[in-house]
């Protein structure tokens, strides 16, 4: 599955349009991080918790997005975009979505 930001995929021409397809995941604070990110603010630096948290959170939304787009046919996905919201205190959605299509 070729994946990308941009309208098409270059030297590929898009022959079939599947429509958008999206995946998300909702993921909480964990109470262990929490304290980490509390100590980690009085010293300042990277949260290396929660930065895991969101890659996770990323790979997990992608995959669920690719596997829609195959049950459609496609084998590309374009105007890939990502965007996250505040679902609760503690807890938030990170969503992918794009344009499913077939090139050749």
């Amino acid at each position: 599955m070729i994946i990308t930001n941009i309208e098409t995929v270059p030297g590929k021409n898009i022959v079939e349009h599947f429509g958008l397809v999206s995946g998300s995941t909702i993921r909480a604070k964990h109470v262990g991080r929490d304290i980490m990110a509390g100590l980690k603010n009085l010293v300042g630096g990277e949260l290396k918790g929660y930065t895991q948290l969101l890659q996770e959170s990323r790979q997990q939304a992608l995959d669920r997005m690719v596997d829609q787009a195959r049950q459609l046919g496609a084998n590309a996905i374009v105007n890939v975009r990502f965007s996250t919201s505040s679902v609760a205190q503690g807890a938030a959605e990170l969503y992918v979505y794009g344009t499913a299509v077939r090139i050749e």
